[in-house]
């Protein structure tokens, strides 16, 4: 973490009352095509709600743009805290399946990254919350595998109950858990993806459950804050994740 500095009215205070900064939290961001003006162009972009939540949460967002992994190093050491945005598929090359038909395209560049920076992230102990694509992501990092489309393995898309539309449903949380703590036994969460942990990875610990039984929420053993949930918790006016994940992010 940075040194503190004296900017009034922001982050908590350091040693002899001295005001410390904001955490630094970085979030992963889309690789896609964008259009602004007479210009079609690759951009690296995030949903503004993500940001928006990091903010709100009392954190400083930093874009995280998929890069080479030699910046994978530096990253983890100038961030407080890593969210693992939502996106596209996991390529299922990376956890030794073929590609279903309904999976979309891969995107080596955001997947090499996210992975890399996951590990690192892992290795230096940093707090973080993978969401979605995220908690995916998390999962290949550790060994483990995906459902690539839910409704052939629960017989109902209750998950996506509509396209480009977030739905809800009702998640069952552990109580012992680190989730359950901050959001209690149930929560009704926004809901909107077709895949899902069929194989939890090395060291992941499912703590959330919908009524069909798909693993809505993991947790990294070991780790001083590692969680990965399903569902889309930058679209909810609900931010005690974020800000559980900035508490820990500003004590590192």
């Amino acid at each position: 973490m940075r040194e503190p500095t004296q900017e009034a009215g922001r982050g908590g205070r350091g040693h002899r009352g001295q005001v410390t900064a904001p955490p630094l939290i970085g979030v992963t961001t889309y690789l896609e095509p964008a259009r602004w003006g007479e210009w079609v162009r690759e951009a690296a972009l995030l949903p503004v709600p993500y940001v928006r939540a990091v903010e709100r949460a009392g954190g400083v967002p930093v874009l995280l743009p998929p890069t080479s992994s030699r910046g994978v190093g530096a990253l983890v050491h100038g961030l407080d805290g890593v969210v693992l945005a939502d996106g596209a598929d996991v390529d299922p090359a990376l956890y030794g399946a073929e590609r279903h038909e309904r999976t979309g395209p891969p995107q080596p560049h955001r997947d090499r990254f996210e992975l890399g920076l996951i590990r690192a992230v892992i290795e230096a102990d940093l707090p973080f919350l993978a969401i979605g694509r995220g908690m995916h992501v998390l999962n290949v990092a550790r060994g483990g595998g995906l459902v690539q489309y839910l409704p052939d393995a629960v017989g109902h898309e209750g998950h996506a109950p509509a396209p480009a539309r977030f739905g809800t449903h009702r998640v069952r949380i552990g109580v012992t858990s680190t989730v359950g703590r901050i959001l209690g036994d149930f929560a009704e969460v926004p809901t909107y993806h077709y895949q899902g942990v069929k194989r939890l990875g090395k060291g992941l610990v499912a703590v959330a459950w919908t009524d069909d039984q798909v693993v809505e929420a993991v947790e990294l053993q070991g780790h001083r804050f590692g969680l990965g949930v399903q569902w889309n918790p930058e679209e909810a006016g609900d931010l005690r994740l974020f800000e559980a994940l900035a508490v820990e992010a500003a004590g590192r």
